[in-house]
């Protein structure tokens, strides 16, 4: 298993995209709880934060693949250097705004700002693999799986980060920490030798248009993101309803330890995935495990059971994610990645937003917790089914890159 991650290890400017591309993203998990938390403290209501925190999101969102596309065709570099500053900028901006009580809409603009500028650090980090072990399908398995796992740690620590600097400080003091993390972790990253690295890719034509989108197979990828982005937004909601529905003592620290272990089965999982000599998954069975693995919680009939349910189907998640990602640096021209692996990001938010809403709206119904379990594994159940389709694009997609003879490691 050693050898498979020390491989990735070796590769040219690997340990920075391995340990400070994980540290730079912590404002991913820090951002919108410290922003949360600063904004209901300095209004004294909820509603207002939660709308700059959604706004926030849906500037992400909305720029990212505007962002990837100049990556794309300027380099990750120097877009991840001019956002990796402009956007810790905006951060205290937007700080300042909410430190000063300032009106609503000025609150909104400063977060929209911040959103918009956020580093496209995941879609550069993904990408640089994909160009690094461009000749190597086994080894990208590994370091995108290394990746997956990794990347796990950024929604565990993150909030943890920001309950230490609220118990110690105040969340304005998180949402700093957040900037300045973001701040260097990127300007590190964009001069990382991995990153630096990255060439025209002369052969293949840069996006115009829809881009990526008109790629064979990946607007499916795409729709198998949202089920799964679907079902992660509403298991955050629900996983806390149902702890306050059967624990009497303290609820939401059982709430958060439940999503923990999620995340704990997610990670190992992934790096056993990645250690693998050989892989013949297909990413529509593995779709349909997590379909399942969702759908057995609505049977759960206390906090003890879930939690071991959550270990044991979290396991399927990031072998999942990993798959999904390497197919879309098989199947994506390199003209394109950094753009592509943005899309994903994009759909992914706006699915999570979309089930942390329907989800919440289930939930208070009686019977809502069950239901809600079984609508999360409806969401990826749909689609594994897309992705399963035997003359579906996915199907066809990959069976032409299988005759090139660079997906045999992945499907």
């Amino acid at each position: 298993m050693l050898r498979q991650y020390a491989s990735v290890w070796r590769l040219p400017g690997a340990p920075v995209l391995l340990v400070v591309g994980v540290a730079a993203r912590l404002g991913i998990g820090m951002i919108s709880l410290s922003l949360l938390l600063l904004l209901q403290r300095t209004t004294g209501r909820y509603t207002e934060a939660a709308l700059a925190c959604s706004v926030y999101a849906i500037a992400t969102a909305v720029a990212s693949p505007v962002v990837g596309r100049l990556a794309d065709r300027a380099g990750p570099a120097p877009v991840l250097l001019v956002t990796g500053v402009v956007h810790p900028l905006m951060l205290l901006l937007l700080l300042a705004a909410g430190l000063r009580h300032a009106p609503l809409p000025l609150i909104l603009a400063a977060a929209t700002l911040a959103g918009a500028t956020f580093p496209p650090l995941t879609a550069a980090i993904r990408g640089t693999w994909n160009a690094l072990t461009a000749d190597q399908p086994q080894v990208r398995l590994t370091a995108m799986a290394a990746e997956t796992a990794l990347f796990e740690i950024v929604f565990v620590t993150g909030p943890m980060l920001v309950a230490l600097c609220v118990a110690l400080w105040q969340p304005a003091v998180a949402l700093v920490a957040a900037a300045a993390i973001t701040l260097v972790g990127t300007l590190t990253v964009a001069r990382g030798r991995a990153i630096r690295s990255w060439r025209r890719h002369e052969d293949h034509p840069p996006a115009r248009g829809l881009g990526p989108l008109r790629v064979p197979g990946f607007a499916a990828l795409l729709v198998t993101a949202f089920g799964l982005g679907f079902a992660f937004g509403g298991t955050g909601v629900v996983v806390p309803a149902y702890a306050t529905a059967h624990v009497s003592t303290d609820p939401e620290s059982v709430g958060g330890i439940l999503l923990g272990v999620w995340g704990i089965g997610s990670a190992v999982s992934g790096f056993w995935f990645g250690a693998r000599h050989r892989v013949g998954a297909r990413l529509g069975w593995m779709l349909a495990g997590v379909a399942a693995s969702l759908a057995v919680l609505a049977a759960m009939p206390n906090a003890v059971s879930l939690g071991a349910a959550l270990i044991i189907g979290g396991a399927t998640i990031a072998p999942t994610l990993t798959v999904q990602n390497s197919l879309i640096g098989a199947l994506v021209p390199r003209s394109m990645l950094n753009e592509a692996y943005t899309w994903l990001v994009t759909v992914s938010v706006a699915a999570s937003a979309t089930g942390v809403a329907v989800t919440g709206m289930v939930v208070d119904h009686p019977g809502g917790v069950m239901w809600a379990f079984l609508l999360g594994g409806a969401a990826v159940a749909a689609g594994a089914v897309v992705a399963l389709l035997p003359r579906g694009s996915i199907a066809r997609a990959t069976a032409v890159t299988h005759s090139g003879d660079e997906l045999k490691a992945v499907v």
